[in-house]
């Protein structure tokens, strides 16, 4: 008996998509994204204001994206997300259309919709695309969980801590201050 066909996907197929209507592509596969909720939107945006500010106070070279940035992981047609946030130093990476290549540093957020995929799905594929640092932030746990790719270090921490970023020397962000 013959197994039943697969679709695979590319990214004109996301293009396609009826408006007002989002999803990510991993290896061909569509997944569906819900609209974020508030607090999802609270914590992504304190997070990003706090990398960005030390980004222009150190006239850095990195540039920080809020969500949804397309993002062409492996520069090929079947593999497409949308972080809620990144932060790419390799600014040939930058196009019009958003980043082509893993971006330096990602954080997801998680949802309850998205559980499954941020801590599984995207870590592998991050991962092996090249990403430096992952974030997984999850309100309902209390808990940040660090992957620092190049150092093969995982952190976990809670909302009462200070969390340091591995692709800057003097960047830690207090998740007290972060309001939702």
């Amino acid at each position: 008996m013959a197994l039943p066909a697969t679709t695979s996907y590319t990214i004109d197929d996301i293009y396609a998509l009826p408006e007002g209507e989002r999803a990510e592509l991993i290896d061909g596969q569509m997944y569906m994204m819900a609209p974020p909720s508030r607090k999802h939107q609270d914590i992504a945006s304190d997070l990003f204001t706090e990398i960005n500010s030390y980004i222009k106070l150190k006239d850095g070279s990195c540039k920080a994206y809020f969500g949804p940035f397309a993002v062409f992981l492996n520069e090929d047609a079947k593999n497409y997300v949308e972080p809620d946030i990144s932060v790419i130093c390799d600014k040939s990476k930058l196009t019009d259309k958003g980043c082509l290549g893993a971006p330096d540093w990602i954080i997801e957020i998680v949802s309850p919709g998205s559980r499954r995929m941020d801590y599984f799905i995207k870590l592998f594929k991050y991962r092996t695309a090249g990403v430096r640092e992952y974030w997984i932030v999850d309100p309902e746990k209390n808990r940040i969980t660090v992957y620092n790719f190049e150092s093969e270090d995982t952190g976990d921490y809670t909302f009462a801590d200070s969390v340091k970023a591995g692709i800057y020397d003097d960047l830690s962000i207090d998740f007290r201050a972060i309001t939702f």
